[in-house]
């Protein structure tokens, strides 16, 4: 569907409230479209543009609470959204890789007025990549990163609970690109969310891109074990594939940068891990610059071939840490729906293809869309009318599609 089509549909099915977004989102994919960017997009974006206030600080050591006890609320205003939309920041207890007790942050967008009976309907928002250290946090920005898209489905009636993750804005370890931290970070934001706006709804889904989309499907892993019966479903837009295939593909291309922070993940989650094992002298530079920066390109970037040592990806602890990120390692908690670009640089359809066909091995519901010839921010604008009316179907209770063979 060109990006004028979806424009049209978006016209017609959205309500008034939302159609401003819309207009941003469609925009925004024509341009990624006839001028894609130099850069891929999941190099880390401009440094935030809101302060670290001590909403984010926390005692040390933390008070001991569960996993989605929330910790503290508050509203904020000064976020560059649709007039129409609310906003709550959130601080609550989430788990570290290790299984420690940490706190991380987040935000609750919502609409105004009255909540439908039963309250609104809940989307949680798995971002995209920002950086690992703590101003990198989503919430501290000052259009949430991803505020067109938010600020539609809030005008759509939902509410969005974004989780920053776990160490982006509090002051714990940030287990950069470990999708399976990361997925809990996000489960238990929609807890927390709850007891700081009751107004909320029961019945969730999550939605990611890029990134994100390895969280989202991370959650529904996860949700297998949880058996949460409010939970209803998985879009991942953009980002699902075997961990080891797409950081070696990363390496071979122009988003190597974010090389630096799959050795910070990995030293957070296995901290006998060796940085020198893996990145080279002029490569810890740049390690050492990220620690407190969310932009790897304005940092002392070592050409391609000087980032990483030979057969790096044959060290024991990135193997490990590869592993526990791979997609399907035991059946998903209910349907998924796979987006993906043919065109994507680092995570083409033909790698999702590959997650898709182990999904229908076991017999997972699973819905695989694939968008010919674009990439990047055009994949997550152009499937708007197919996110919307995949989630409209699961608050509904209707079949979810698939299309495996």
């Amino acid at each position: 569907m060109t990006a004028t089509l979806l424009t049209s549909v978006l016209l017609l099915r959205l309500p008034q409230q939302a159609l401003f977004a819309a207009a941003l989102l469609s925009g925004a994919a024509v341009c990624a479209q006839v001028q894609p960017p130099t850069l891929p997009h999941r190099i880390p974006q401009a440094p935030p543009g809101l302060p670290l206030t001590e909403f984010y600080d926390t005692p040390e050591p933390l008070p001991l609470g569960k996993p989605g006890e929330l910790i503290r609320s508050e509203p904020f205003y000064d976020y560059r959204l649709s007039y129409e939309v609310s906003a709550l920041r959130i601080l609550y207890h989430s788990r570290s890789p290790s299984g420690k007790d940490v706190a991380s942050s987040g935000v609750i967008l919502f609409p105004e007025g009255a909540p439908p009976v039963g309250g609104w309907p809940v989307i949680a928002w798995a971002h995209d990549f920002t950086g690992s250290a703590r101003p990198c946090a989503p919430s501290l920005l000052k259009n949430l990163k991803d505020g067109p898209l938010l600020s539609m489905y809030t005008g759509l009636g939902y509410a969005v609970v974004a989780s920053d993750y776990a160490g982006l804005g509090t002051r714990f370890p940030h287990a950069a690109l470990d999708a399976r931290s990361n997925a809990l970070d996000v489960i238990y934001s929609v807890s927390a969310a709850r007891a700081a706006l009751p107004q909320l709804g029961s019945k969730w889904v999550v939605l990611g891109y890029a990134q994100g989309a390895f969280v989202a499907a991370a959650v529904a892993e996860a949700e297998s074990d949880i058996v949460d019966r409010d939970y209803l479903g998985a879009i991942a837009i953009s980002g699902v594939a075997d961990p080891q295939e797409f950081f070696e593909r990363l390496a071979r291309g122009s988003s190597y940068p974010l090389l630096v922070f799959l050795a910070q993940g990995t030293n957070t989650v296995f901290p006998e891990f060796q940085l020198d094992e893996m990145l080279t002298d002029k490569a810890m530079r740049l390690y050492e610059y990220v620690g407190h920066a969310c932009d790897a390109r304005s940092g002392p970037v070592p050409p391609a071939n000087d980032m990483v040592k030979p057969n790096w990806q044959n060290n024991s602890y990135l193997k490990q840490f590869f592993a526990r990120n791979a997609p399907v390692q035991r059946p998903a908690s209910g349907p998924i729906l796979l987006i993906s670009g043919d065109s994507d640089p680092d995570v083409p359809s033909s790698l999702t293809a590959k997650i898709m066909t182990r999904l229908c091995d076991q017999k997972d519901r699973v819905l695989f869309v694939k968008y010919p010839g674009i990439a990047g921010s055009a994949v997550l604008g152009n499937s708007v009318s197919e996110q919307v009316s995949w989630i409209r179907a699961r608050f509904s209770g209707l079949p979810a599609p698939g299309n495996c063979p």
